[in-house]
């Protein structure tokens, strides 16, 4: 699909692909490091709507890069955990019709830490600098 987001992933020059294999791509967008260090998303190379749609090879795939992801996450931020997962459908929180499994870093020194991903989005302080510039901050 010409006008899906996730079916052309360069067309956002700042994005970069960070990983990819047969079927997925692992990526990571500034503008989402910006708010969640960090976050990417495996996203399928094949125009599929929902995480119900994948097929065993895109699952397994999916898995792949999710370890990769992890590995380098680990090495490069050192989270204390992690939120992950797929949304369904507009109601599901589905913004783009492209199945997308999230990876998101996550730090004990969180305001919301403790509360997953929901509670952060709800709120707003969702709109403070992040958590990177916060703590670069306190140290001065």
């Amino acid at each position: 699909m010409k006008e899906c987001l996730f079916c052309n992933p360069m067309n956002f020059p700042e994005q970069k692909i960070v990983f990819e294999n047969e079927s997925c791509y692992f990526i990571q967008s500034p503008k989402a490091q910006d708010i969640l260090e960090g976050a990417g998303l495996v996203i399928s190379k094949a125009h599929v709507e929902t995480v119900f749609d994948l097929s065993e090879k895109e699952w397994m795939d999916t898995y792949e890069l999710m370890q990769k992801a992890k590995k380098l996450l680990d090495e490069t931020y050192g989270p204390d955990g992690y939120s992950t997962g797929w949304n369904v459908k507009p109601v599901g929180g589905q913004s783009i019709p492209h199945a997308h499994f999230h990876i998101i870093p996550r730090f004990a020194d969180e305001p919301f830490a403790g509360k997953g991903i929901r509670a952060w989005i709800k709120s707003e302080a969702n709109r403070r600098p992040s958590r990177k510039i916060e703590i670069e901050a306190e140290v001065k």
